[in-house]
């Protein structure tokens, strides 16, 4: 029987807790996607947390698919990011890169030279990009040759040695959400015929290859991996996603890392399941720790780690408006409520003006 409040290892990770705040895109960047001081003192605040995985990051320019996120490409963004790990380092914290490559979701208002979004092939996604002059629909995109697709892998193995340069505690995979690992994944935006295409360990080749790359990098027990399998985040769907992520997940056993973080159900949305799938033949599968992700609470949190049913809870909006949600959880405190205006772009306010127990209490 585990609680929230034991510690737990995930790979080369010691957590105090098994508290982990989930990557949130927030869209505070600045010139040149440069994470800055306000963006320390916003994670620097929520350090109690046991692990903090930063907001989704561009692993370069091509990789962009919002307005004002960070990337870790440059030299000025990975000493932006030197000022948030070393903020976090000295409240005590663990934080995580989540490396990104949002694919097709993009738009070429926000690719290098104006080009158009890439993807596995050229499936035009039903969606929006959140550019800097406002949404705007989103193009049918590039399908990448072999040869650009062996170029961001290279990109991902960069991006590793960035984010240990910047201090980082370790890396995580976005291969979620529909972006562009997904979207090899799954065979409604996969229609390649050659080794990338077709069956579903062509499919995944993508994905073994990123994964080799980047423990190539850095060891296996300082990378993690996210996965949405039944989320139909960002226009994704596959015809058979409990063949298909049953075998990824076998596949990832072969590299030993340091967590699986699941999305269960839709991203930001409902937690049911469709019949037919099974998320615990995923949570038994994997060799390793399991972070459970998606509306959780602290009494379906307790529950769930209490069964065996995951080894970490990540919690992503709660921690917006509750920078000490640690706190509040261990005390059984009230939780504030976010407030969904400003959760992307701006600056301080809604951002790093949440106030924790102590200064609700002085300015009582």
């Amino acid at each position: 029987m585990s609680d929230l409040f034991s510690p737990v290892r995930l790979g080369a990770l010691e957590l105090p807790n098994r508290i982990v705040m989930a990557p949130l895109t927030r869209s505070r960047a600045g010139a040149g996607d440069v994470p800055g001081p306000m963006n320390a003192e916003y994670y620097a605040q929520r350090a109690d947390a046991g692990l903090i995985i930063s907001e989704a990051t561009q692993i370069t320019q091509q990789g962009k698919g919002y307005a004002w996120t960070p990337g870790i490409e440059t030299a000025a963004q990975v000493g932006g990011w030197k000022l948030v790990t070393d903020a976090v380092h000295e409240k005590g914290g663990r934080i995580v890169l989540q490396m990104w490559h949002v694919g097709r979701i993009s738009h070429p208002d926000l690719q290098p030279g104006g080009g158009l979004p890439v993807a596995p092939s050229a499936v035009k996604p039903e969606m929006q990009a959140f550019t800097e002059t406002g949404f705007k629909p989103i193009p049918t995109p590039h399908a990448l040759t072999t040869d650009e697709i062996a170029a961001i892998v290279q990109d991902y193995r960069r991006a590793t040695a960035n984010a240990r340069e910047a201090g980082f505690d370790g890396v995580e995979i976005h291969a979620a959400n529909g972006y562009l690992i997904d979207q090899f994944l799954r065979d409604a935006t996969n229609l390649r015929t050659d080794q990338y295409g077709g069956s579903i360990e062509n499919r995944t080749r993508f994905l073994r290859e990123v994964t080799t790359a980047v423990v190539e990098s850095w060891d296996s027990g300082h990378v993690g991996i996210r996965l949405s399998p039944i989320s139909p985040a960002n226009d994704i769907k596959d015809s058979a996603p409990q063949a298909l992520f049953t075998r990824v997940v076998e596949q990832l056993n072969e590299y030993s890392l340091a967590y699986l973080h699941v999305v269960e159900g839709a991203t930001i949305g409902p937690r049911e399941v469709p019949d037919g799938f099974d998320l615990q033949i995923l949570r038994h599968a994997f060799k390793g720790p399991y972070m459970a992700n998606n509306g959780y609470d602290a009494a379906l949190a307790r529950e769930t780690l209490a069964a065996g049913r995951a080894d970490a809870i990540a919690f992503g909006r709660l921690f917006i408006s509750n920078p000490d949600l640690v706190t509040r959880l261990r005390e059984g405190a009230a939780l504030a409520r976010w407030d969904k205006n400003t959760f992307y772009g701006g600056g301080a306010e809604g951002y790093t003006d949440y106030p924790t127990l102590d200064q609700e209490a002085r300015a009582a």
